[in-house]
């Protein structure tokens, strides 16, 4: 194995945790989480010599994921998926209660795609509006109109008394 690889297995080892839990937020499923994972990093693996501010990889996988995530949704990929009443997956330990944490994860998978990815990587990933609208492709007033279209969404959806 040689240096390069083994920088990439290194950091794929260190941040493939963090990003399966950004993709499952986009998605809302943890399979599909870890194929969007993958693809990502095969991609970041494609670029890896041509990227020289290593420093700048979360952003840059980040960007990525978001990318292919936004991509396979309006090609059609997995619309032959339907929801049913059983949840089979299971999310994180839940920071509040379990039952809001569920509401809430029902609640981000009825937000469109767009805005959905705008909502995670600005509360999620904690991102600015400037590195979300780069993410995404997109201008920082783009991004304040997905976040609080998505927002009003998730509003409509969650009872008022939930929180």
């Amino acid at each position: 194995m040689n240096d390069r690889d083994k920088e990439f297995a290194a950091y794929f080892a260190s941040r493939s945790g963090a990003m399966r839990g950004t993709a499952y937020l986009l998605c809302g499923d943890w399979h599909r989480a870890e194929d969007l994972v993958q693809n990502a990093f095969v991609k970041l693996y494609r670029a890896w010599n041509r990227i020289a501010e290593h420093h700048k990889l979360d952003a840059y996988t980040r960007r990525v994921l978001v990318r292919t995530f936004l991509d396979e949704n309006r090609r059609g990929f997995f619309h032959r998926e339907r929801p049913t009443a059983e949840q089979t997956d299971r999310a994180a330990p839940p920071a509040g209660g379990v039952e809001d944490r569920m509401v809430l994860l029902r609640a981000l998978a009825d937000v469109p795609p767009r805005q959905r990815a705008a909502l995670v990587l600005r509360f999620w990933e904690d991102l600015s509006i400037e590195e979300t609208a780069k993410s995404l492709g997109c201008t920082a007033g783009t991004v304040k109109s997905q976040v609080a279209r998505g927002l009003a969404a998730m509003r409509d959806v969650v009872p008022a008394n939930t929180f």
